[in-house]
């Protein structure tokens, strides 16, 4: 039996952590939320091109086009909830989420009633523009969003 051995590499970072020093947790975590913070421009960008796209989403003409165009609302709509995740743009999430779910959720095979989707931009694009201060204006969107999304899946709300 032949055995090979070769001289083992420490990485660049096994020595950083090995090594005494370093920075506290909360220096890290200032400096992470400052690093996420400065792509926010470009995070609102593909969250209105999200909603742009929701709302450019032609209805499918026929059966037979109808999953190719839902996956054109599910892409839109996880790109929209990617951007706006890591900053915590909860309503926007949650309103993307439930159209994600919703359609997850059906047969994509099966007639789909695309005023789902319309509604879904016009209320994205609502909560976008509201401040952040309309709680109550955020909750009664979601909220309607949801009874639509219990609906369609026939389950009571």
């Amino acid at each position: 039996m032949t055995v090979i051995t070769h001289p083992r590499r420490k990485s660049r970072l096994a020595g950083m952590i090995d090594s005494p020093g370093g920075i506290s947790v909360g220096v890290a975590l200032e400096q992470a939320r400052a690093n996420i913070e400065g792509l926010r421009g470009r995070a609102m960008s593909v969250v209105d091109a999200g909603i742009e796209a929701l709302e450019a989403t032609p209805a499918p003409t026929s059966l037979a086009e109808t999953p190719a165009r839902l996956d054109q609302v599910y892409r839109a709509a996880t790109s929209l909830l990617d951007a706006a995740g890591p900053f915590e743009l909860f309503d926007l999430c949650r309103a993307a989420a439930g159209l994600c779910d919703l359609i997850g959720a059906i047969d994509p095979e099966q007639p789909f009633d695309w005023r789902i989707v319309t509604v879904h931009a016009r209320s994205l694009r609502l909560l976008q523009t509201l401040p952040p201060e309309a709680v109550q204006e955020r909750a009664r969107i979601l909220d309607s969003l949801n009874e639509v999304i219990e609906r369609k899946l026939g389950q009571p709300g």
